[in-house]
Order: C-alpha cells, then sequence, then structure tokens
C-alpha cells in the first residue's frame, strides 16, 4: 500500500523540495501556516524522485547480491555482527521502530512537528537513502493535511539520529499511534481513513531512513534561531525605550563609534538604535552635555548629568550585535544540516557503492545552539539591568521608585509599581542564564559503546527554545516598565518610533496607576514580540508620528 503523492501547488505557492535548497524562511512558512491564509505547500520534486527510485533499485541489487548491508541485512547498532537474509529485512525495518517508541515529556508543538516532516522530507530528497518516493510522499501527504503524528520531546541523544523521536513519526505513516488533526487527538489510522491517506508496508532500508537522521533536531533549531532573531529585535526596541526614559546619552550610538569595531551585528544593532531615538526630545548627546555645563572652576566639582551612561545600555550594541552574528554563522550551518543526507548507510549510485557514516551526527546543530543560548540569555540579562536602571530612583534620572505615579504620593506605602514586575524578571533571567549550560558537553557512552561519542544536539535545541521564551518575557516585562517610565517622563518628547511603540502597547495594555496583578500584561507583550507587531510599529511610521505635542 502507498500513500498518494501529494499535488504539486500553483505557482509561487509552494515548495518543491530537491533536497538541496530548502532554506530557513521555508521551514518556519511551512511550519507555522498564517491563520486563515492559503497554506503553503511542499512536493517531491521531478528529479528528487527519480533520484530516490535509483537509489531504491541500487538497494535492492545489494539485496539480492546478499552481501551484508548496515541495517539493511544487519542489526542495528551493536548488533552490526548479525547479518539475515534478504526475506527478513522488511521485517527488521518494523521492529525498529516499535523498539524505539519510548520518548517520555510533553508532546512536541505542532510547528516543531510541521518543521519535522519537512526537514526529514527533504533530506530523503536528496536520493542518497535507499527509499521510495512514496514514503517521501507520505510524509508530505501528513504535513499538507495538517494530521501531525505525537511526538514525545525526549529520548534522543542527538547522535545515531533522533531515533526515538523520529520513530513516533514513521509508526504513524504506518497506521500506528496517535496524532494532533486540529483540536483532537487521533488514532493514526482512524484520522488517516478520515484524511484519505493509506498508511505504509516499508521495505528494507525506510525505517531506518525514516529514523535515522537529524531532522527532529533541526526543526527546534531553526525555529529557535528565527525566534532569537525576532528577540534580538525586540531587545534593541527595550534599549530605545530605556535609553529615552534615563534621559540617555544618544552619542554611545554614533556611527564612529561601531565603525571602529566593525562586527556587523554591532554595527547592525547601533544603527537601528539612532533610527529608533532619532528626532527624540528626550535622550541627549555628549555635546548637549557639555553645552549645558560651564567650564570647572576650582580643583573638583560633582558633575550634574553623566557623560556616559551604564553598560547595560551603552553596550547593548555590543551585547546585542554578539546574538545577531551568532545567528548568521548559525543559519549558514542549519541551512547546510537541512539540506543534508543524514541518515546511514546512503547509497551512492554514480559509483554503485553503499557507504557507511555518521552524518546522523548533529555536532554542528549542537553547537549552533549551545552559542544561541548563550547569546540570547546574554540578552536576556541585559534586559533585566537595564530594567533595574528604571526601578531604581539612584539611576533612575528623577523617575519615582518603581515607577510609581506621583499621583499616588497621598497613599505613600500603599502601591509599589513594578517592584514586583522586577523580582519577576530577576528570576526568569536567572532560569535563562542556568539553562544557558551547554549541553554539547554532556557526551554520554551508550548502546554497548557502539554510540559512545553523541552530539546531545536535540537538548541543545530544545534549551534554545526554551531560553527563547524566558527571555521574551524578560523583553516584555522592560517593554511594560519603559512605557510607564515614558509616560512618567512625557512621551509626547520621545522619538516618533518609540511613540508608535508606546501607542501599540497601550492599545492593549493600560498604564500602571495603582497595584494589580499584571501577568496578562507580560503575556500580551510577549504576543505583541513573537508576532512581529512590536516591530512593524517600530519600523514602519503612520501619519501619528507627525503630532508631538511642542516643547
Amino acid at each position: 500500500m502507498t500513500a498518494p503523492t501529494v499535488t504539486a501547488p500553483a505557482h509561487g505557492a509552494g515548495v518543491s523540495l530537491d533536497g538541496c535548497s530548502l532554506t530557513l524562511p521555508d521551514v518556519v512558512r511551512l511550519a507555522r501556516p498564517p491563520q486563515g491564509g492559503p497554506p503553503t505547500t511542499a512536493v517531491l520534486g521531478a528529479e528528487a524522485r527519480a533520484a530516490a527510485e535509483a537509489s531504491v533499485a541500487l538497494r535492492d541489487r545489494l539485496i539480492a547480491d546478499r552481501k551484508p548491508v548496515y541495517g539493511v541485512t544487519t542489526g542495528f547498532g551493536d548488533n552490526v555482527t548479525s547479518q539475515i537474509s534478504p526475506e527478513r529485512a522488511a521485517h527488521l525495518q518494523r521492529n525498529l521502530i516499535r523498539y524505539h517508541l519510548n520518548g517520555t515529556g510533553p508532546d512536541s508543538p505542532p510547528d516543531v512537528v510541521r518543521a519535522t516532516l519537512l526537514i526529514r522530507a527533504n533530506a530523503l530528497a536528496r536520493g542518497n537513502s535507499g527509499i521510495r518516493p512514496e514514503v517521501i510522499d507520505s510524509l508530505l501527504a501528513h504535513l499538507a493535511a495538517d494530521l501531525l503524528p505525537r511526538v514525545p520531546e525526549r529520548g534522543s541523544l542527538g547522535a545515531s539520529g533522533d531515533l526515538v523521536p523520529l520513530c513516533y513519526v514513521a509508526s504513524v505513516l504506518l497506521g500506528d499511534g496517535d496524532v494532533h488533526w486540529g483540536k483532537r487527538i487521533l488514532p493514526a489510522a482512524e484520522a488517516q481513513a478520515e484524511a484519505g491517506l493509506t498508511p505504509l508496508t516499508l521495505q528494507a532500508k525506510e525505517g531506518l531512513a525514516l529514523i535515522n537522521g537529524t531532522s527532529f533536531t533541526s526543526a527546534f533549531a531553526v525555529l529557535a534561531t528565527h525566534d532569537a532573531s525576532t528577540l534580538a529585535g525586540a531587545a534593541e526596541i527595550v534599549t530605545a525605550f530605556v535609553s529615552e526614559a534615563l534621559r540617555g546619552n544618544a552619542s554611545h550610538f554614533a556611527a564612529f563609534l561601531h565603525e571602529a569595531k566593525p562586527h556587523p551585528g554591532q554595527l547592525a544593532v547601533a544603527e537601528r538604535l539612532r533610527r529608533l531615538t532619532e528626532g527624540s526630545r528626550l535622550s541627549t548627546t555628549y555635546e548637549e552635555i557639555l553645552a549645558a555645563t560651564d567650564p570647572l572652576t576650582g580643583d573638583h566639582r560633582q558633575l550634574e548629568r553623566r557623560i556616559q551612561d551604564h553598560y547595560s545600555v551603552r553596550c547593548a550594541p555590543h551585547v546585542i550585535g554578539v546574538l545577531h552574528d551568532t545567528l548568521d554563522w548559525a543559519g549558514r550551518w542549519l541551512t547546510t544540516e537541512i539540506n543534508a543526507s543524514t541518515d546511514n548507510p546512503l547509497f551512492s549510485v554514480d559509483d554503485e557503492q553503499v557507504h557507511h557514516g555518521g552524518n546522523f551526527y548533529a555536532g554542528h546543530v549542537a553547537q549552533a545552539m549551545d552559542s544561541v543560548k548563550v547569546a540570547t540569555a546574554s540578552v536576556a540579562d541585559l534586559l533585566d539591568r537595564q530594567l533595574a536602571l528604571l526601578v531604581d530612583p539612584k539611576f533612575s534620572a528623577g523617575l519615582p521608585a518603581n515607577l510609581v505615579p506621583p499621583s499616588l504620593s497621598g497613599e505613600a506605602g500603599l502601591h509599589h509599581g513594578f517592584k514586583g514586575m522586577q523580582i519577576a524578571a530577576s528570576a526568569i533571567t536567572a532560569e535563562a542564564l542556568k539553562t544557558a549550560n551547554p549541553a554539547s558537553v554532556f557526551s554520554r557512552s551508550t548502546e554497548a559503546h557502539n554510540q559512545d561519542k553523541v552530539s546531545m544536539g536535540t537538548i541543545a535545541a530544545r534549551d534554545a527554545r526554551t531560553i527563547n521564551e524566558l527571555t521574551g518575557q524578560v523583553a516584555a516585562i522592560a517593554l511594560l516598565a519603559g512605557a510607564q517610565a515614558l509616560d512618567l517622563r512625557g512621551v509626547e518628547h520621545a522619538a516618533p518610533a518609540v511613540r508608535r511603540v508606546h501607542r501599540l502597547l497601550r492599545a492593549h495594555v493600560p498604564f500602571t496607576d495603582g497595584d494589580r496583578r499584571m501577568d496578562g500584561d507580560i503575556a500580551a507583550v510577549h504576543d505583541l514580540i513573537l508576532d512581529g507587531s512590536l516591530a512593524r510599529a517600530a519600523d514602519h511610521p503612520t501619519d501619528k508620528d507627525t503630532d508631538v505635542a511642542a516643547p
């Protein structure tokens, strides 16, 4: 029995998989389809289909010659010395899937499962894996129907591939296990029958081809990289808010300074901060501070204005820039990973040979994700430090303690403003920093010491997702505090871009004019960060930008 071939989409509406040209934005688009919009689909390209068929033909010739081929006519892992007859090869694949169905933890989110189906299909589309095109079609048919296998998050070492989680994908293709379909959880066979899909019967090597790869790890990693980029942009907006609210020194973002140390990310952040604060009548410059300061008479005096801001503001381009640059090279590594044959063995049709190796080792993904984790957690720490400046009257340039409105002065001691929010942000930041501990250094020898060096890439990528969530929450709290501070300072004097973001925030969360619960505020602003609303408000001028109060 075979799965239906996915019908090719209209021109421009989908992605044709060839195993070589899938992009990270493609993965994000298919993993997170717009609500109410037309879905993007993926199909197996014609050349990839032919390459897969040629690979299967070579596989069958090698089996017919009764040669030992790992995982095809031998056992798995440490059982590699056990050769079986060609007649038992297909049954071996079914057992491979069965004995790895031991995952634990929560179900993987729908976007991760969609990305996994897509990346696995693309890896197999290279035509090196000895797997029939109709098996790849089945992956894509489940993706197109949004019929998503239930895949536990835990169980992969990130080497020998994502064996445990990908077995849950393979099992569903066979009509076993459970799926998420819309808001329902159904037995796979029942959902397939309703969706018009036919369960597969695997041939030799096909179970191994499905599960012996880095697609689950890469799915987490691609989505985490995308979200970390969004958070980097949000951190720039928070920094602009804080610089304005503290009447900071905009000279710290001058082009000359950053061109003298021209890391691309640092340059980009400084340039964006110049745009975000352009037109401000709250922030100042070094020249303006000097103009307002009389020459020194005598040997010493205490200056009324700082000529340098604290590191968390002054060095923001350097901190956020590290994240940008880390994401740049991590993105290149991930692009290679999602366009690679990551199973073992691989079949070379040109030289009629089978090659045994270790492309299932997710070391590049592990290193990339551990680095992204550290850079993102550092941004969380930066924003937490900026928040601390806003709420502490020793550092806030005249703002009230904890941003409690002066109108509540008659109720002194009853209201606490952002005191609790700063405590929460500190706790969340500490969790992000703790989670940044690299996973890739925790290799564990396992499976009778056959898998004696493993990447831990899956854990690293899942950790990156967790740190993104935590950093987004810190950013949301810092934005809420920044908006409160600007209201107290006089938001009408802020830069146009800052005012646009402030208007967006106030459309969703009110000014804090007395003690109240604020967890809903954090969630609302977190959503504005992740769905791109914050960035759009910052970067797209409106007619209201000319509506500025007189100085």
